[in-house]
């Protein structure tokens, strides 16, 4: 196929923190070094922000090194974290405040702000293309491009036109070939693309696997008397504490909004536990209802988060690239917060870069210099004491591995001097349905808990529908011979959008349906599914959720 060829000195998949912060990184650099270099950004979002969501409570330690004037530059960083508050949920009426003196360290929020994920990647878009950066966004990329030596050269975006049987369309255009001496991966968690890469060049070798999380996310707009800007609190325990841990955050914004999500590790083990449910349910508590009894629900959204932390870190550098952020996996769970890190990874990658390339290189080298910068860095230093967190929380529970990380981080002020591993995958770690309870989910009641269908609505979500599905099965008999009468096929509750259905087919049978139209790209199916069937790959750009201020 002949696909148009653009070639750059500089491709970055995926325009998030780490990649934006890559980019502005780039151009500073060679403003300052008078170095002629191209740098594209690519996001399958229509816009920067389209995809975008997490709590988000931003420590701005990386923001003050990019852009230290960011206050008066206008960026959507304003309200500050006034109140703290932590408690464990001990029923589905009880809960106790847990004393600020017992709280881990790093739950601790002095300086830091609550702000809309989305919101602030446009604004670092727009400082990005103010220094010269390309952006093009609602284009995916879809596959890595390799030169004859193995090395890494840039991506191919996906076409856009193909019918349901992959056949071109009147409105046909085949995908563009991105050329680059070097290419970063910033698609964040569990990236497909970064997924092959970590596969192709072994880059977790002697590591823990991955561990991941699925946040589901509300906004809310409440009550004006009820509002407390500034208030952050997070909790543990109920109703969690039986089949994961996790936790519930409840972070209040400018303008009477509030961030709701639910935190549910996917290393859980009863495969009838629906994370969505439990969120709807979570709401009714009278610690969470006080506040959002009368409000009104304005946006909804989910994403997978990787939570391995440093342990589960892959090797990041590869010939004629990088793996940057959450696609990596640089996010600290112990502080719920991956953006502060992830611009941290895609700064000193634009560092290594304009170092080999002043330096005369011609690009697709490994870059061990990247190496060197990460572990002279706060981001390693930061990862590193954290690193017994995760393992902690899953060989101990919520309770006792919260105590554990107050210990360490309270009391010990530095890291304990061992290394807690988990080897165990999350996707393997589900039980047989016969072997567990089935949980009794109540209704929603339309006013505090809602269904499936009418809160994808709320995230904006929209796929061209004649278009080859992007939920890809290795093997379309597994979910049926296998899942179904192992696990009840897990599918139908893992996923927070309504994709998977399992249906009776004119003869009786049952038969799994996708319906990728409701996909919100979480990427928890990627992760989940028991028997590893399912690939996510992105449909064409552009397609997906547009989340409003998330």
């Amino acid at each position: 196929m002949n696909r148009e060829v653009m070639e750059f000195d500089v491709v970055i998949v995926g325009a998030g923190p780490a990649g934006l912060a890559a980019a502005i990184r780039l151009r500073q650099l060679a403003e300052q070094q008078q170095l002629d270099l191209s740098v594209c950004v690519v996001e399958k979002g229509s816009d920067a922000g389209a995809h975008k969501l997490a709590g988000t409570l931003l420590e701005p330690r990386a923001l003050n090194e990019l852009i230290p004037n960011w206050q008066a530059l206008g960026a959507p960083v304003r309200q500050t974290v006034t109140t703290d508050q932590a408690w464990v949920m001990t029923s589905g009426e009880k809960a106790m405040q847990v004393p600020s003196f017992f709280v881990p360290r790093n739950l601790h929020n002095p300086g830091n702000y609550i702000i809309s994920l989305g919101n602030f990647c446009n604004w670092l878009a727009e400082q990005a293309e103010a220094l010269g950066v390309d952006i093009f966004t609602g284009f995916a990329a879809q596959e890595v491009l390799y030169n004859e030596q193995g090395q890494v050269q840039g991506i191919v975006t996906g076409d856009m036109g193909r019918d349901k049987h992959g056949e071109a369309k009147a409105s046909f255009q085949p995908g563009m070939e991105l050329r680059a001496k070097y290419t970063l991966f910033c698609e964040g968690c569990r990236g497909h693309l970064g997924k092959q890469l970590i596969s192709q060049f072994k880059l977790d070798a002697g590591r823990d696997p991955q561990h991941y999380g699925i946040g589901i996310k509300e906004l809310w707009e409440i009550d004006p008397k009820k509002h407390q800007p500034g208030l952050v609190l997070h909790t543990t325990g109920w109703p969690l504490q039986k089949w994961s841990t996790g936790g519930l955050f409840l972070y209040h914004a400018e303008d009477n909004l509030v961030s709701l999500g639910l935190i549910v590790d996917l290393g859980y083990t009863n495969p009838h536990l629906s994370p969505f449910d439990e969120f709807q349910r979570v709401k009714h508590h009278p610690l969470v209802r006080q506040y959002l009894k009368g409000g009104k629900r304005i946006a909804y959204g989910a994403r997978a988060l990787a939570k391995g932390g440093f342990n589960s870190l892959p090797k990041m550098t590869f010939p004629g690239g990088l793996l940057l952020g959450c696609d990596a996996g640089t996010l600290n769970s112990s502080k719920i917060k991956g953006t502060h890190t992830a611009m941290k990874s895609g700064m000193l990658a634009a560092e290594s870069i304009v170092e080999a390339l002043s330096e005369g290189d011609l690009g697709g080298s490994e870059l061990a210099s990247f190496t060197q910068r990460f572990k002279d860095s706060w981001l390693y230093e930061e990862l590193y004491q954290e690193r017994n967190f995760g393992p902690g929380m899953h060989k101990f529970g919520n309770i006792i591995g919260a105590g554990l990380a107050f210990f360490e981080q309270n009391i010990l002020r530095r890291s304990l001097p061992l290394n807690l591993k988990d080897p165990t995958p999350d996707y393997s770690r589900l039980k047989p349905a016969s072997a567990c309870p089935k949980i009794d989910y109540p209704k929603p009641d339309g006013e505090l808990s809602f269904d499936k269908l009418s809160s994808v609505y709320l995230s904006n979500t929209n796929h061209e529908e004649d278009q080859p599905c992007h939920l890809t099965l290795k093997d379309a008999a597994i979910p049926i011979i296998r899942n179904l009468p192992v696990y009840d096929e897990p599918a139908q509750r893992y996923c927070p959008a309504g994709v998977y259905e399992v249906v009776a087919q004119e003869d009786g049978s049952p038969k799994l349906q996708i319906n990728a139209q409701n996909c919100v790209h979480c990427k928890t199916c990627d992760i989940k599914d028991p028997s590893q069937n399912i690939d996510w790959i992105p449909p064409e750009g552009g397609g997906g959720p547009n989340y409003p201020g998330m």
